[in-house]
């Protein structure tokens, strides 16, 4: 019972990193139906903005921890202002093909732009928060873990207030709704657009903060894998319904950590891809997604 425990947290702290990524994907497709493929790209400029300002505060400090959280998250906040100022908002009515490359295109130039400028070796990310393990009845708790878990689930509800409790949040819905009659009653798209990937650059930010806590090995591809993985989830949640995209994240990091523990520990990777591939087959609307009819 107690590994089983031990696996199920070690699982869930995955997961909560999934679904902070897939929540950037699903917001971004809410509102303009496409896949940002360069969402996973920030979530490791925003591990690199840690790395660099954790080595400038003192180390293992609380405040100095959230101060680089949140300098990790306005920083890529803004890279993703800049991307969708610069690459996807000239090509908001062309064809959807055209936006996908572009976005394939945008993910390639931050990776190696990653490696030019960061170099291409590992390194070790600072312990920028106080770091202790404990033990509970012969269960292992380590506070990076608890950290994790208690910093996306905070995000997550932040998340939910902002969507559902604020005026930002209510114009997002009804362009994702309808973006021409949300112009026509007063909405700013272009200001709505560009809040909602400056909000998801942001929770991928937070995600590559926390992979690095538990993961603390970085690099300029160490998006590529956790990012497809966050894609997956987003498509088993429900790809642009914002609880599904947190259900699956939790659901894939969980599956993901069995699976490692037990002797089919090779596949691991593959567990991800092969729930894709069922759940486009079985549901392609994903767990609380919900079945439309488009006229094309």
């Amino acid at each position: 019972m107690t590994e089983f425990l031990q696996q199920l947290l070690n699982g869930l702290s995955l997961g909560a990193i999934y679904a902070l990524i897939a929540l950037g994907y699903t917001m971004v497709y809410g509102v303009l139906r496409f896949i940002n493929f360069a969402h996973s790209d920030i979530f490791m400029v925003g591990a690199y903005v840690g790395y660099y300002l954790g080595r400038l505060v003192p180390e293992g400090t609380l405040w100095g921890g959230i101060l680089v959280l949140l300098a990790a998250m306005l920083g890529c906040a803004l890279l993703g202002i800049v991307i969708e100022r610069l690459a996807y908002r000239p090509l908001r009515h062309a064809p959807t093909l055209n936006v996908l490359i572009t976005a394939i295109g945008v993910s390639l130039l931050l990776e190696y732009s990653g490696q030019r400028l960061f170099g291409a070796a590992s390194r070790t990310f600072p312990a920028v928060f106080p770091v202790a393990h404990f033990s509970l009845g012969g269960l292992v708790l380590s506070t990076n873990q608890l950290l994790v878990i208690i910093v996306a689930v905070l995000l997550m509800l932040g998340l939910q207030f902002v969507v559902h409790r604020t005026r930002i949040g209510t114009a997002m819905r009804a362009v994702s709704l309808n973006p021409q009659a949300a112009q026509l009653v007063g909405v700013n798209n272009d200001v709505v657009i560009t809040f909602t990937f400056g909000l998801g650059s942001a929770l991928a930010a937070a995600g590559g903060i926390l992979y690095s806590l538990n993961y603390p090995s970085i690099d300029p591809l160490m998006g590529v894998m956790p990012g497809l993985k966050a894609f997956v989830a987003a498509v088993l949640g429900g790809i642009g319904n914002l609880p599904g995209a947190a259900l699956g994240g939790l659901l894939l990091g969980t599956v993901e950590t069995f699976v490692g523990g037990s002797q089919w520990s090779t596949y691991k990777d593959a567990i991800a891809f092969t729930i894709l591939i069922a759940i486009l087959l079985f549901r392609p609307a994903g767990l609380l997604g919900r079945f439309t009819v488009e006229k094309v």
